[in-house]
């Protein structure tokens, strides 16, 4: 709940700032005194949206804790705007830190989905097997060069959560073909 009220409030209105700001810059004159201060004032306005997404990411959901990844993520992709199939294939309840690093690691992927792919369908899987916890996230939007990825990313984050806990993120796209992100955690005996 905490987390829906930082993102229907205040990220809501840093957004809504950054947009105004943005306009600002647009209708100063070139030369105006005024456009490098807009300019840092947009950027300001990014690190606090970056910062408070990274904070209402951190807060462990009740619903997780209670009821498990499948309830969790089930209850996230109802509120997007774009379909996804989620399939929790028989996987038993793990660690905390296992199942919020999963979790946290989807919620990321299909954020990227829905801010970058420009897809239509998204498939979400879940599943125990070969002694890892594996989720896999495929889109069939516009996909994009993996190398091209830059440090402090989505994807970076995903992979040093994943790495920490022993597990690993492999991330396979390219232009026109859709995305899909994989990653592996583990299981606990």
């Amino acid at each position: 709940r905490l987390e829906r009220n930082l993102h229907d409030g205040a990220q809501q209105h840093l957004v809504a700032l950054k947009i105004k700001v943005g306009l600002a810059e647009a209708a100063a004159e070139p030369e105006s005194k005024a456009r490098p201060i807009l300019a840092q004032l947009k950027h300001d306005a990014d690190e606090a949206l970056d910062n408070l997404r990274e904070l209402a990411r951190g807060i462990y959901p009740p619903l997780l804790a209670s009821d498990g990844l499948q309830a969790a993520l089930a209850s996230h992709v109802r509120r997007l705007a774009i379909p996804v199939n989620l399939r929790v294939d028989d996987v038993r309840r793990q660690p905390r830190e296992v199942e919020g690093a999963v979790y946290f690691c989807c919620l990321e992927a299909l954020q990227n989905v829905v801010k970058s792919a420009q897809a239509s369908a998204v498939d979400l899987r879940i599943s125990a097997e070969n002694s890892m916890l594996t989720f896999r996230v495929e889109d069939d939007g516009k996909g994009f060069d993996p190398g091209t990825v830059t440090r402090g990313s989505g994807l970076q984050n995903m992979r040093d959560r994943l790495e920490a806990l022993g597990g690993s993120l492999e991330v396979r796209s390219a232009p026109g073909h859709g995305t899909t992100v994989v990653g592996k955690i583990p299981l606990s005996s």
